[in-house]
């Protein structure tokens, strides 16, 4: 298991470092998975987000089924900030509120996108306590990094690293 961790954060730098130097791409050839060129909104716009699965690096009893609801505002310039709630990976309530960016355009693949989020995680409490790094009365900091692919104008999926713990897998709607 800690090489598949190992494995995709190497996989997901290699792709966020790229996207970070903002470069422009030839056109390429169609990708093999349907999907539109994704590009930040005209106007700031809503995006709605629900996650069913996040996969754990390691396995533990403890680990139970994390599901997550979010909401988030993207403006023009690929800024985003928003919110979540979401049961842990220990079965507790816990929400994530958040400042980050997307990043378009930067492979060959025009659906294709990567995006940060930095912000506060609250829910880690009692014995778990110890389960995220900095924890303060169940206040952390949360750091995720990911990259998304955009199949429709408005319904993209994205994978997120979630530090050395584990993925999580989700979906957004956006909406003007």
């Amino acid at each position: 298991m800690r090489l598949l961790a190992r494995a995709s954060a190497a996989g997901l730098i290699c792709c966020v470092v790229p996207a970070l130097a903002q470069t422009t791409a030839e056109p390429a050839e169609a990708p093999l998975v349907p999907g539109v060129a994704a590009g930040p909104p005209e106007v700031a716009s809503w995006r709605a987000v629900f996650s069913p699965l996040a996969v754990h690096f390691s396995s533990s009893p403890n680990h139970r089924r994390v599901v997550l609801l979010g909401v988030e505002r993207e403006r023009p310039d690929g800024i985003v900030g928003g919110g979540a709630v979401f049961s842990n990976s220990f079965g507790q309530p816990s929400a994530y509120l958040f400042g980050g960016q997307r990043f378009y355009r930067w492979s060959r693949w025009d659906p294709l996108y990567a995006e940060w989020s930095a912000g506060l995680i609250y829910g880690y409490v009692g014995q778990y306590k110890n389960k995220v790094p900095l924890n303060y009365e169940g206040f952390s900091p949360g750091l995720t990094v990911g990259l998304g692919w955009q199949f429709t104008p408005t319904f993209a999926g994205q994978i997120h690293l979630l530090g050395n713990s584990g993925m999580i897998f989700s979906v957004s709607v956006d909406w003007p």
